[in-house]
């Protein structure tokens, strides 16, 4: 996951391991041994459909209450066996092994529901998609909403002065505002919902009129129109901006046969095709570099804002910016595969989980208003029956019909989860839906896999003492012997020694010792090189050898006589010790569970200042010790490279996967951190309680102000002016307080 190699190797296997540093079973923690297959490994997801899934988008759904009612409707159709509606992101995917084609049975459903709302079958084009995506021409919207305030405010002025010419000028408005409202409430209650929002708003700005209050009727009517107008375009940049954020995907490529350029659709573009990448253009597709030296911009996808250099041979990911050469890249996946479009259905998808407060949303909605529409009908008649006063009481009832539309709560937490989910992919995590967004912000306790987590999983020579002779001609020898080794360990000798430019020749004669390390002839004499069981059997003196540094230490011997030692560890990523404090910080625990000796992983995790580590750990231990924490600690996140410890990621309640995006992290962890960056850690656990809290406040605000306004109302100090603002006014509120967490920092 980090880019660094792993090692198989089953208890028993020889693997060159001269080295004490891997001991099969108790060593490393990057080797996988015991013949642990993770593809017996169940996922950790909520149980869905197995059936064939089919995307739809949904077009002039404004209503986020309307979207849920539609999701209901759909699945209760016989040939659909699962269907989730996003509101967010306009998506219907269906689950459905009829033969039947559904679309008309969807389109049936929804126009049940709410009239003109059109469904499509997803267009898999890119350049189809961008156009459906353009933002709605609200232009006609705006032009009545104008002349309708118009007549309202010339009405407003002549009150008073003539007796008919304002109630005209009223009427009129309202039939330019509020007719096509009332006109779809009619056609709603002849399929029988009664608790539709144009209804419960028509008949209160009616009942308006029928006790003489046709200012506040029209009023009413005009600032519902103007709340929803504000709301929708709020709703639709949120919507754009977060998709804009994740959508890469390019339109055509430069594809070359021979010198010559061709430009095509990105989606024609197959495997094995040449692409012309020039500076400033986005990597269209995940391919191999065949010609050309660049710097490129990896931010996009990883959210690694420090340019990276890349020459022929080496991988590129779609997505990034090409920003200095001339690149000729040979593409290894198609648009459909790559990672431009991973990490858009990635969103896409994640949306379209729903956490446990969303769902419960859901269903207080359809509770909700019947409750409201009963306490305005109770208001409207019951005091008026002891006091007399019908009209004091109808208006009051009527300002409960104006708030009892659900919009605000319905709307509000899943745009403030769809937020938090554009958030993470704009800093290189990927969550996959708003459920693990929920666990995350609970957790308790994070627990961290060491080598490719909290260090790069390389092996790096990081001292080199001599106590006869020089650094480099101890350096030198040891290489030597070592380029008859394939050993990680062995190579990174080899890899320092051509770093400092020494010349390495390979041994007159070499011998390998299976679990200790080389005997060598070289023209300087034999030369031992390997661990201290190598040097105690072959009567070495090693007084002046002591043991100060963690990591694998290789002792090297000339013609008998100890010369001194290398000591090679794994390089410590830069960001990780500030990732554990900012972690600590939100008073969250960390822990480390490595397959590696004791010793190194103590020195590492005090090093970058984890408190508890377990080590020698195999697989199964991993999880068993994971267990015992969240019992101990309650909820966890663990993070790994998503690879060797496929167990315990599918055990935690997050799984969350370190490196730059491999199919197997993708498909077991719930988030997914596109760079390799420690820091993401606390940045995810940061978006995650930022979204928790904006949801619960949403909740929060648009009950309490509706609650506020009832109590008002029925001690007569609230309005219908004051119940429209708890109704549109709310919601656009909820929406703006949403999409904050987009600009956090």
């Amino acid at each position: 996951m980090s880019g660094h190699k792993t090692e198989k190797c089953n208890c028993g296997h020889d693997h060159h391991d001269h080295h004490e540093h891997h001991e099969c079973c108790g060593g490393h923690d990057h080797h996988e041994c015991c013949g642990h297959h993770h593809h017996d490994v169940e996922e950790k997801k909520e149980l869905t459909s197995h059936a064939k899934k089919t995307i739809y988008t949904i077009e002039n759904i404004d209503c986020a209450n309307c979207a849920s009612k539609i999701e209901k409707k759909i699945n209760e159709l016989p040939e659909v066996e699962e269907a989730v509606l996003t509101f967010a992101t306009k998506q219907l995917q269906v689950a459905s092994d009829s033969e039947k084609d559904l679309l008309p049975l969807l389109q049936k459903a929804c126009d049940s529901v709410e009239d003109g709302v059109v469904i499509k079958e997803k267009k898999r084009s890119v350049k189809a998609l961008r156009e459906e995506k353009k933002e709605e021409n609200k232009k006609g919207e705006i032009i009545s909403i104008g002349i309708g305030a118009a007549l309202f405010i010339a009405g407003v002025i002549c009150n008073g002065k003539m007796e008919i010419v304002p109630i005209v000028l009223f009427v009129l408005s309202y039939l330019i505002l509020g007719g096509g409202i009332v006109l779809t409430a009619g056609k709603n209650l002849l399929k029988g919902r009664v608790f539709d929002e144009n209804f419960l708003m028509s008949l209160a700005t009616l009942s308006a009129f029928a006790i003489g209050e046709f200012s506040e009727a029209v009023g009413v009517m005009l600032f519902y129109r103007i709340g929803e107008l504000f709301e929708h375009i709020a709703v639709e940049r949120s919507r754009s901006q977060i998709m804009e954020a994740v959508d890469l995907r390019p339109e055509v490529v430069n594809r070359m046969t021979g010198e010559k350029v061709e430009v095509i659709p990105s989606e024609d573009a197959q495997v094995g095709d040449i692409v012309l990448v020039r500076a400033g253009d986005r990597i269209p597709l995940d391919s191999v570099i065949v010609e050309g030296e660049s710097q490129i911009d990896t931010s996009a996808v990883t959210g690694e804002p420090v340019p990276v250099k890349v020459k022929v041979g080496e991988k590129v990911t779609s997505g990034c910016v090409n920003l200095t050469g001339v690149l000729k890249v040979k593409v290894e996946k198609v648009l459909e595969d790559s990672m431009v479009t991973r990490i858009l259905n990635s969103v896409e998808n994640a949306a379209s989980s729903k956490p446990k407060i969303d769902r419960f949303i859901t269903k207080f909605a359809r509770v909700y208003t019947p409750f409201v529409v009963g306490l305005a009908l109770a208001t409207a008649i019951l005091p008026s029956i002891f006091t007399g006063n019908w009209e004091h009481w109808i208006y009051t009832a009527i300002t409960f019909l104006v708030i009892s539309c659900p919009c605000a709560l319905v709307l509000s937490v899943p745009l403030a989860f769809f937020s938090g989910i554009g958030a993470g992919s704009k800093r290189g995590i990927l969550f996959k839906g708003g459920v693990a967004l929920e666990a995350l912000k609970d957790v308790k306790q994070v627990v961290v896999d060491k080598t490719g987590t909290i260090t790069e999983g390389n092996f790096v020579l990081q001292k080199c003492v001599a106590v006869e002779g020089t650094e480099e001609e101890l350096l030198r020898l040891a290489g030597n012997c070592e380029l008859i080794s394939t050993h990680p360990i062995g190579n990174s000798i080899v890899t320092a020694g051509k770093e400092k430019g020494l010349k390495l020749e390979r041994p007159q004669k070499a011998e390998e010792i299976s679990g200790k390390g080389i005997r060598a002839s070289l023209k300087e004499g034999e030369i031992l090189c390997g661990n201290r069981t190598l040097m105690e059997e072959n009567k070495i003196d090693l007084q002046q050898y002591e043991k100060k540094s963690y990591g694998t230490e290789v002792l090297v011997a000339l013609n008998g006589k100890f010369i001194g030692y290398l000591v090679i560890s794994d390089t410590i990523k830069e960001d990780a010790i500030s990732a554990v404090r900012q972690i600590k910080g939100e008073k969250v625990d960390i822990t480390m569970l490595t397959g590696d000796a004791k010793k190194s992983a103590d020195a590492i995790a005090k090093e970058v200042g984890i408190d508890n580590v377990y080590a020698q750990l195999l697989p199964q231990d991993k999880l068993e010790k994971l267990q015992q924490i969240r019992k101990e600690k309650g909820a966890v996140m663990f993070v790994g490279d998503g690879i060797n410890d496929a167990p315990v990621l599918a055990g935690a309640d997050v799984g969350a996967a370190m490196g730059s995006g491999a199919d197997v992290a993708i498909e077991v962890a719930d988030v997914v951190f596109m760079t390799s960056s420690v820091e993401a850690i606390p940045t995810s656990i940061r978006i995650a309680k930022q979204t928790g809290k904006i949801a619960v406040q949403n909740v929060v605000f648009a009950l309490a102000i509706k609650v506020l306004v009832m109590i008002l109302g029925l001690l007569g100090f609230a309005n219908m002016w004051l119940a429209v603002f708890a109704d549109t006014g709310v919601a656009m509120l909820c929406v703006l307080n949403a999409i904050r967490i987009l600009y956090k920092k």
